[in-house]
Formats: C-alpha cells, sequence, structure tokens
C-alpha cells in the first residue's frame, strides 16, 4: 500500500475516534459510538500492518504478539462488571508497559545506527517514564482494588519528600539524556526510577479516591501514547493518544470538583487515612427495618429516589433493583436514580451496572439537578453508598470529606439504608446518615434484600 493511501486510511481512523468520542457522550448515539471506536482500530491496524516497512519485515513476531495478548486478553473479558475497574487498571498497565518497551527498544535501535537525536531521546526518555510509570502505578491500583493490597493509604514519614525526590532525580536524568543521548548508563536508572515512583505515587493513594487515579492514569497512558507516536513517527498514535491523555485529564478534573479536592490533595494527600476515632467517644443506636416495613413505607410513597454505591455492586444487585423498580412503577409511584460522579470505583461505574440492568437512561438523575428536590421526595433508598451522602461533608471540618459535594439523602422524609454491616465505607469514615431520626437500617446482602423487597411489592409470599 502507497504512503499516500496509508495517510488517508489513518486520516479516516483519526475522524472515527473524534466521532467515537463525541457520539459516546450521549446514550441515544452511544452504540454508533462504540461501532466507529471499533471501525477506526480496524482500519488503524490494518492501515499500520500494510505499510511497507511493516510488510518488509514480515507478520512473525507481529503474530506471535497477537496470540498472546488474545491468551492474556479473552480472560480478562470474562470478569463480571463488578471487576471492571481493577480490569481497567490492568489495561492501562500494559498499555504503559507497551509504551515503555517500545521506547527502550526505540533507543536502543537508534543508538546502534547512529539516529539518536536531541528531539528522539526527549520523546523517549517521555514515553518511557510515562508508559513504566503507569505499568506500576495501574498495577498497584488493580491491586487495591481486588483488596490483594491494602485499600487504605499506605504511609510513612517523608513519602513526599521521597516522591519529589524521585521526580526531580527523574527530570535531570532526562534533561542530561536529550543534551548528551550517548550518557547511555543513565538509561537504565531512568528505567528503575520509573518504575519505582508508579508504586511510590498508588500506594499512599486511599480506595475513595480511585476513581480519580483511573482517570488520571488513562491520561497518563494517553500521554505515552502521544510520546511513541513522535518515536515511531505516527501520526495517527498522536492523534488518539491526545484523545485518550485529553479526555483522561478532563474526566480526572470533572472528578476532583465532585470531590472538591485537588489534583495535589489526591495524588499526595493520603485520603483515607483517617480512623473513626470519634465513634468510640459516643454510642450511637440505629433503627431498622423489614422487608414488610420498607415495602408499606414505599407503596404509601409519591416520589422514590435510589442511590446507588459499590455495596449494589459487590452484591451484583442491579436486576433486583430493577425488579424493585418494575415493581414501583406499576404502582403509579416516580422513581428515579441519584448517581454520584464519584460513585463507586471507577467513573461512570453505576451507570454502566444500571445500563446493563436496563433502567431507562432518563430515570437517571446527576447530583446537582436532584438536590434541589431532595426535601420532596418522599423515600430516599440507599444501596451501599456511604461517603457520597454522609452529611458530615457539609458541616463537619475536622472531617476528611468535608466540602465534598453529597447527594443530600438525609433531607428526604424517609431514609432506607441498605448495608451488610456498620463498618465504615472505603474512606473510613462513620456515616451520619445511619444515625438520622429519618433513617431505618435494612442489614444485608443488596441482592438478597432488594429480592425480597421486589417480592414483598409484587404480592408473593416469602418475608424476610
Amino acid at each position: 500500500m502507497s504512503p499516500q493511501t496509508i495517510d488517508l486510511v489513518y486520516l479516516v481512523s483519526a475522524a472515527l475516534f473524534i466521532f467515537s468520542l463525541k457520539w459516546m457522550s450521549d446514550p441515544k448515539t452511544a452504540r454508533n459510538g462504540v461501532f466507529a471506536g471499533v471501525a477506526a482500530m480496524a482500519l488503524a491496524v490494518a492501515g499500520t500492518l500494510l505499510r511497507p516497512d511493516i510488510t518488509a519485515g514480515g507478520y512473525t513476531w507481529i503474530f506471535v504478539a497477537v496470540v498472546l495478548g488474545t491468551i492474556v486478553g479473552v480472560p480478562l473479558s470474562w470478569v463480571p462488571l463488578t471487576a471492571v475497574p481493577q480490569r481497567t487498571a490492568l489495561s492501562h498497565a500494559f498499555g504503559g508497559l507497551a509504551a515503555g518497551l517500545v521506547g527502550i527498544g526505540k533507543y536502543y535501535l537508534f543508538l546502534h545506527d547512529g539516529d539518536l537525536t536531541a528531539f528522539r531521546t526527549g520523546a523517549i526518555v517521555f514515553e518511557v517514564a510515562l508508559g513504566l510509570m503507569t505499568c506500576t502505578g495501574s498495577l498497584v491500583a488493580a491491586g487495591k482494588l481486588q483488596e490483594v493490597l491494602p485499600t487504605r493509604p499506605v504511609t510513612y514519614p517523608g513519602q513526599n519528600f521521597v516522591n519529589f525526590a524521585l521526580i526531580g532525580a527523574g527530570v535531570l536524568i532526562g534533561i542530561a539524556l536529550v543534551v548528551n543521548p550517548t550518557l547511555t548508563f543513565l538509561f537504565p536508572v531512568l528505567i528503575v526510577l520509573a518504575l519505582a515512583f508508579g508504586v511510590m505515587l498508588v500506594m499512599p493513594i486511599g480506595g475513595a479516591d480511585m476513581p480519580t487515579v483511573i482517570s488520571l492514569l488513562n491520561s497518563y497512558a494517553g500521554l505515552a501514547a502521544v510520546a511513541m507516536g513522535f518515536v515511531l513517527e505516527n501520526k495517527l498514535l498522536i492523534v488518539a493518544g491526545a484523545l485518550d491523555g485529553s479526555s483522561g485529564l478532563i474526566l480526572s478534573i470533572i472528578m476532583c470538583r465532585a470531590m472538591n479536592r485537588s489534583f495535589t490533595n489526591v495524588l499526595f494527600g493520603a485520603f483515607g487515612q483517617v480512623t473513626a476515632a470519634k465513634g468510640a467517644v459516643e454510642q450511637r443506636s440505629v433503627k431498622s427495618a423489614t422487608i414488610e416495613d420498607a415495602a408499606q413505607i414505599l407503596e404509601a410513597a409519591d416520589r422514590v429516589v435510589i442511590v446507588p454505591g459499590y455495596g449494589m455492586a459487590v452484591a451484583q444487585a442491579q436486576h433486583r433493583v430493577r425488579d424493585v423498580f418494575e415493581q414501583l412503577t406499576k404502582k403509579g409511584i416516580n422513581v428515579q436514580f441519584a448517581v454520584h460522579p464519584v460513585a463507586g470505583r471507577m467513573p461512570g461505574h453505576m451507570n454502566v451496572l444500571l445500563a446493563e440492568a436496563e433502567i431507562p437512561y432518563d430515570k437517571l438523575v446527576e447530583m446537582d439537578d436532584i438536590n434541589p428536590e431532595m426535601s420532596q421526595i418522599d423515600v430516599c433508598i440507599i444501596l451501599g453508598a456511604n461517603d457520597v451522602v454522609n452529611p458530615a461533608a457539609r458541616h463537619d471540618k475536622s472531617s476528611p470529606i468535608y466540602g465534598m459535594p453529597i447527594i443530600d439523602a438525609d433531607k428526604a422524609k424517609t431514609v432506607l439504608a441498605n448495608k451488610r454491616s456498620m463498618n465504615p465505607g472505603f474512606a473510613g469514615i462513620e456515616n451520619e446518615l445511619y444515625f438520622a431520626p429519618n433513617t431505618l437500617m435494612m442489614f444485608g446482602d443488596s441482592k438478597v434484600v432488594m429480592g425480597e423487597l421486589a417480592k414483598q411489592l409484587s404480592g408473593e409470599s416469602g418475608g424476610h
């Protein structure tokens, strides 16, 4: 295939990537967005495989890579929706590793051929540093999400000093390599620093900040792809990486605003290390409700708001929630779903689960739209959500979530809160909402509780 034809294929692919992002921003066109993204990637791969420099070298190693990728990728596609956050983190890790390995390979190849210019070295330094940092940081994030690593922040004295020292050393080494690309002994040091910094960056971050970390790592992976595009002189890779990096950065900004936090606070604040010491000072009791009680309260309501959280995801209760939604709707009750921007363990986590259960998208309401109406809501059902409905964020200046925008669930006339236990959420903070006079607790697995509630609402026999 001629270079001109390949450029045309890349141009069409880049346009489809842009349209894919645009269309996926609206549920009505999201399916078209997925198809556009698949078509864009297919064209990108096809155009690359037909480049003269690729065809001249043969496809043997490419075939081996495809087989290995399939062996790893297919099982990853089988994970349940509850494990999508950690699978996404693993995908970022593989993307970062690929960028890092390409950068390492091209550095020594250019060095051998005498083509290692200052610009190429700078692009390689950027690619390797971001790629390998993304790899190890994403692996740590996946470990925290899977709970094979501590979900609480792992901190030590002087951690920020060590982190900034690693950044400083990496920058100095990068500058030295750009000025004199033949300082080859510095390149392995850069590799080790990048790998170490990824671990050091994410270990002190608590599980409550994982949605922001995931989107930030997505941004890093995109930027590494941009640098890889410059190294490989591939325009499409530059465009696709820029789209990935910029969208990840914008999403991270949205996440930080939703928590009233800054990037520096997320990355260096060790949010979540505060223990619930105040809970030991005052022993408070909660009121609980049976399934029958909850059904009677709901049947007497006109408006119901359901706030999904990670507890719903863990229990895989979204289909039972759909059953409750249908039973209430049949009785003429207006049911809406209030989704907090950082609910769950990754951006859009709750939206994906509710969509899988075929909850009508127009029934999902954003936090800013539902909050002014919460005082008119008869019943608010909390499904495993914790920090995003904690009233302490509004008034308790000593709380680490103070100032974080929350869904004003406590302003509803009645709150039905479903949790497995009274353990605090991922942020490690006791929730005042559970002790409010208008709150009734429904203890148990969300899937079981919602299933029994749906039966009770439908008139079938069988209590809790």
